[in-house]
């Protein structure tokens, strides 16, 4: 078994992919956003593993991870998260997706749903994009390919509400110096892939899975008006909702947060 960040590799359509295996047991995956990668889950993936088996995967195009494509699908993705698991021989496992990790963790339930015990949206939904958000997704692909890192400069602190910019400077300056490694292509890639992906109401609407939402009210990446509709879709729902937080939580509330992943693995695994 892998010790915490010594990544192992598999070869996805010829590239590379990274991930991490850590713990023993029932297994629990753990999806990056978009312009992340698995180091964000290092001190849930620490916690989780005393019970678990946790895997945390650099998406393609993120973190150590080849691009694979032109653009990155959320189906093209979890095909990959899936490939992960079947070298790793995980039949079933419970899936925490982040922003574009939910999007991942939608797509993989929507064509894996027997691999799954459970899945989570952690500030993350299951809506599609807007025609207003498809043209700020193409605004945005022009801005990156001129001039990623200032696009990621201004982008990452926007994840956070404005109150709390000093408090977190030092965990946003990380976060754009990892993000700016990224290759433009890998960006604009996953750009496309979210500016495609489907509406999944009717995925969460008849699934049998039990879904955990993790919610922020200050995000402001969320389409809050919906959120309240999206949670009351599937059968069983599992529910966190911050008043105080934005987009990153394992951030801003990493102690709630991680509880109410430890809470629906203890449920549901």
């Amino acid at each position: 078994m892998a010790n915490p960040f010594i990544m192992e590799t598999l070869k996805f359509e010829k590239k590379n992919i990274f991930y991490t295996d850590e713990g023993k047991g029932k297994a629990i995956v753990l999806l990056h956003g978009f312009t992340e990668s698995l180091r964000i889950w290092k001190a849930f993936s620490t916690a989780l593993s005393a019970k678990y088996r946790v895997i945390a995967i650099d998406l393609p195009g993120h973190g150590k991870s080849e691009s694979v494509s032109g653009v990155h699908t959320m189906e093209l993705q979890a095909d990959v998260v899936c490939a992960v698991l079947k070298r790793l021989r995980i039949g079933k496992c419970l899936m925490i997706g982040h922003s574009m990790g939910g999007y991942v963790a939608l797509a993989f339930a929507a064509k894996y749903p027997k691999r799954l015990k459970g899945f989570g949206l952690f500030h993350s939904h299951c809506f599609a994009d807007s025609m207003q958000d498809q043209e700020n997704r193409n605004r945005t692909i022009k801005i990156v390919d001129q001039d990623k890192f200032s696009f990621l400069a201004q982008f990452i602190p926007g994840l956070f509400p404005v109150e709390v910019h000093e408090k977190f400077a030092k965990q946003i300056q990380k976060l754009v110096q990892r993000s700016a490694k990224m290759h433009k292509s890998g960006v604009i890639a996953s750009l496309e892939g979210m500016k495609t992906r489907s509406d999944q109401t009717a995925l969460l609407k008849t699934t049998k899975l039990p879904v955990l939402f993790i919610i922020g009210l200050k995000d402001s990446k969320a389409p809050l008006p919906r959120l309240w509709e999206m949670i009351s879709l599937p059968a069983l729902t599992e529910a966190l909702i911050l008043r105080e937080c934005g987009h990153m939580g394992y951030i801003e509330e990493p102690e709630i947060t991680l509880r109410a992943i430890e809470a629906f693995a203890k449920n549901h695994l």
